[in-house]
């Protein structure tokens, strides 16, 4: 313990040693009392263990830190930490009562004789792990931290340290948690990196000369034809594919399989190769490792990593003109831009690229659907919300949503601060905003790339904050209903010209980049030829010269037919040609578009297409309504490919009968432990062309409201079921009563009967995840009541929700295909892997902008320069 360095001398600190605090008073104790009074209250007291969180300097419920008014109650339980507003609320349903209070003042110093301040020297005042940010790092503050126990109900107070007076337990329990370190430190930039260390086969490492070069995409499992979570060996350039994760990244372990039978030590893997690095396993070592010479290693298999680095000039990417110039003009650079102040004027801070969240969840909570939905029925959730607020989806949701939209961060500087800062000549507002720290670790918990400290692709994020939304719903409402729509796809077999309509959800548009239609070629191919001349003499380069490609040419693009690869038609029961286009059997009321702006090149260096496009204000798509199938158009049979014969010669003989469809099992199984029903899994890999259990899962979230979702496989030519190995509790439907089978085991278990029923609803029948849904959620018959309510409000509000497709299909909200734009996020920099992100939105008819934590009036917001673009249905 460093109880001496903690709390110093037992009579030092302001309302320390033995006295009762800084003045006697209500809810001061005196010292004599103070060992009566933990008495009754000793078993609630922990001291922390290695495993647990303590949270010190951000409320469950709120942005509130020992910097705000109210300061910070920490709980000696939980070690769950509240603002002054949400304590009680965390007493009164845990009947918890013993809290610590942290507080830091914050005071103007004292200046010594010459007018200066008195010389800097280290503050043993402080003891709190805070984060400083600019203004507290200022030079004209001084800052103290307090430490003191409040016993709830009565609030009485124990100010500490009270060494001598208080139990031995309870002075330990303090100093371990003041002691104790933050539970985003991990989150902190490199800190994992730094344990990696040099793989002892990097220096000596084998590569065999057979040829082998890696295209920059298209890979797939050269053993199972999985097309995610692929490495490649960097001895003999087999691609294959790893290990299945808890964090849902699929894999058969073929490359685990490779280096067993063959012996070849490291592998790299796919999509993370950055000019920086890449993720590089040794599977003798069985960790992750470094490779210095990683770069001479991809370089044997065609994979240029060096020239990632640099141009040819030896500038590095970052520092050439045009990119610079790109900074410049989305962030609005050299403007005097006006700081916003306000409910919904609200920035994020930036924990270490995390700016792609900070924009998406920007244009998120600028939705009324999501404002109703989080922070409309902010109470109710907080209210029910499970024991750990911190570990629950709807309620970091509120939080964040609050945090954004109340103005409680987001005030103007007194005018007495602004006066005195022209006095100074320091004329610059600043502007604090929020942390969003728990929401980052929660949202991407067991998520390999959002889980780190690298840049990720806004749109990544934006479908996986969507699929959280999904999976998280409150009884039949869900927000993100407002992005959902339905894709028709035709696909035309070229030689005998009949067609096969299907029908897929999707929540964004992806508009490809119609370089070829640039109205500006001259400009560019001039530009070009001075570009390289300026870096072959290593002068200056020109002025950036965009390519302007008309909107209207990306909109052309995207409704023209694209070829299928491997395409096999029913009709000539053969491969052949086929072609595919894609319309809108549905209008979403909220329409996403993304400009497909990255590709790799040819020599594997990530490229952007750094273009301008005139993106219209107002869009209309209606021209890309569904027709369904037309007159004079045949439909190609419905049958199934056939069944590959195995090479394996005792399989042969299995062949002489009809198969049944050629289905992953490995897959199949990895999504049933998921919790998703036996069945629906298994069609999910079949209709997904075994392409993986991560193909599978997005098949699962985009079926899982159809009645048949669960029914067994049936295919034409099977003679009904496709069913292989279904237990006895597969193939239930989502609206049925769980099996009683089940119900019986949790209820010999001493739950009650709809405990039991709710829990397994909620799992979808899975017992193993229904019993750990029951002890998560211990307030469940308060929920009952919410979840009622909650329904009740989604049938009165989404009564305009309807299906195009079918009556029980997926639940859309269609109508007219015209749009308003209200919101547009940018991309700076060479790749989705680097760079920064700025949101502008649309807001009482004044475009502002969203740069992390700075919000400002927008003076020319770059609507041409946009990656995502965020338009709303107007209404006919």
């Amino acid at each position: 313990m460093q109880r001496a360095a903690l709390f110093g001398s037992p009579g030092g600190g302001p309302g320390g040693g033995s006295g009762p605090g800084p003045g006697p008073g209500p809810g001061k104790m005196a010292a004599g009392d103070l060992g009566e009074l933990l008495v009754p209250y000793m078993p609630t007291i922990r001291v922390p263990r290695s495993g647990d969180r303590v949270y010190k300097a951000e409320c469950a419920f709120s942005y509130d830190s020992p910097i705000s008014e109210g300061g910070l109650y920490v709980c000696m339980n939980t070690f769950l930490a509240f603002g002054r507003e949400h304590v009680e609320r965390h007493y009164r349903k845990t009947g918890q009562c013993v809290y610590m209070h942290l507080k830091r003042h914050i005071r103007e110093k004292v200046t010594g004789a010459s007018g200066g301040v008195l010389p800097k020297r280290r503050n043993p005042k402080l003891f709190l792990d805070l984060e400083m940010t600019g203004d507290l790092n200022s030079d004209d503050y001084e800052y103290e931290d307090e430490a003191k126990l409040v016993i709830f109900p009565d609030h009485y107070e124990i100010a500490l340290p009270n060494i001598e007076e208080l139990p031995a337990l309870v002075t330990i329990a303090c100093d371990a948690v003041l002691n104790s370190k933050s539970p985003y430190r991990k989150q902190e930039p490199d800190s994992w990196e730094n344990e990696l260390q040099v793989s002892k086969h990097a220096n000596n490492l084998m590569q065999l000369d057979n040829g082998v070069r890696i295209p920059p995409s298209g890979w797939k499992c050269a053993k199972c034809d999985l097309r995610e979570n692929l490495w490649l060996n960097l001895t003999d350039g087999t691609i294959l594919c790893g290990k299945w994760f808890f964090d849902n990244m699929g894999g058969n372990g073929h490359a685990l399989d490779h280096y067993k039978e063959m012996g070849y030590p490291l592998a790299v893997k796919l999509g993370t190769i950055t000019p920086d690095g890449a993720d590089v396993y040794s599977f003798q070592e069985e960790e992750s490792v470094l490779d210095p010479h990683l770069a001479k290693h991809l370089a044997h298999f065609g994979i240029d990593m060096l020239q990632m680095h640099s141009t040819e000039n030896g500038t590095r990417d970052s520092d050439v003109k045009p990119r610079i110039s790109e900074w410049e003009v989305i962030q609005e650079s050299g403007m005097k831009l006006k700081p916003m102040y306000g409910s919904g004027y609200t920035g994020m801070r930036n924990l270490g690229n995390s700016c792609y969240l900070s924009a998406v969840m920007q244009a998120i909570f600028s939705i009324p659907e999501f404002q109703r939905m989080y922070v409309g029925n902010l109470a109710r959730i907080f209210d029910y919300s499970p024991l750990d607020p911190t570990q629950d989806f709807n309620t970091q949701m509120a939080k964040l949503g609050h945090g954004l939209l109340s103005g409680q961060y987001s005030k103007p500087p007194m005018k007495s601060e602004l006066i005195e800062q022209v006095m100074k000549e320091e004329h610059k507002p600043q502007q604090n905003g929020i942390s969003p720290c728990m929401f980052k670790a929660f949202v991407s918990k067991s998520h390999p790339e959002f889980s780190s400290n690298r840049q990720q692709d806004a749109q990544e994020f934006f479908l996986h904050l969507v699929n959280l939304v999904e999976r998280n719903r409150i009884g039949s409402e869900n927000p993100s209903d407002v992005f959902r729509f339905v894709v028709e796809e035709r696909i035309q077999c070229c030689q005998s010209r009949k067609v096969r309509y299907t029908e897929r959800v999707d929540y964004l548009m992806q508009l490809p980049v119609a370089m070829e239609a640039a109205t500006n070629k001259d400009e560019l191919i001039a530009y070009e030829l001075t570009r390289r001349e300026a870096e072959t003499s290593r002068r200056p380069l020109p002025e950036l010269v965009r390519a302007r490609i008309p909107f209207s040419a990306c909109l052309q693009a995207f409704s023209e037919p694209d070829n299928v690869e491997d395409f096999w038609s029913s009709a000539l029961q053969a491969k052949s040609a086929g072609v595919k286009t894609s319309r809108f059997a549905s209008f979403p009321e909220y329409l996403v578009v993304q400009i497909k702006k990255f590709t790799f090149g040819l020599d594997w260096v990530p490229k952007k297409f750094d273009v301008s496009i005139d993106m219209p204000d107002l869009l209309d798509i209606n021209h890309l309504r569904a027709t369904g199938l037309q007159p004079g158009e045949e439909e190609l049979p419905d049958i199934a490919p056939p069944i590959v014969i195995p090479d394996d010669p005792k399989d042969r003989l299995m062949n002489h009968y009809m198969e049944p469809p050629d289905i992953d099992e490995s897959s199949v199984m990895q999504l049933a432990e998921m919790g998703f029903p036996l069945e629906a899994c298994r069609k999910a890999v079949y209709y997904t062309g075994n392409m993986g259990p991560e193909v599978a899962f997005n098949w699962i979230i985009g079926h899982m409201e159809e009645p048949d979702f669960a029914e067994p496989l049936s295919l034409p030519g099977f003679g009904g079921s496709a069913t292989m190995g279904a237990t006895a509790f597969g193939a239930i439907g989502l609206d049925n009563q769980p099996p009683e089978e089940i119900v019986a085991i949790i209820t010999s278990m001493g739950f009650q009967r709809n405990q039991a029923i709710q829990a397994l609803k909620a799992s979808n029948n899975n017992l193993e995840r229904a019993l750990d849904w029951i002890f998560s959620h211990p307030e469940l018959e308060e929920d009952n009541e919410f979840i009622a309510h909650m329904m009740e409000m989604e049938n009165n509000a989404n009564a305009n929700i309807i299906s195009e497709s079918k009556p029980d299909g997926p639940r859309v909200r269609d109508g007219s295909g015209r749009y308003e734009l209200f919101g547009f996020i940018s991309h700076m920099g060479p790749s989705t892997m680097s760079g920064h992100y700025v949101c502008h939105i649309k807001k009482e008819g004044r475009w502002v902008i969203y740069n992390d934590h700075k919000v400002c009036a927008s003076e020319r917001p770059p609507k041409d320069l946009g990656y995502m673009y965020f338009y709303h249905r107007i209404s006919s």
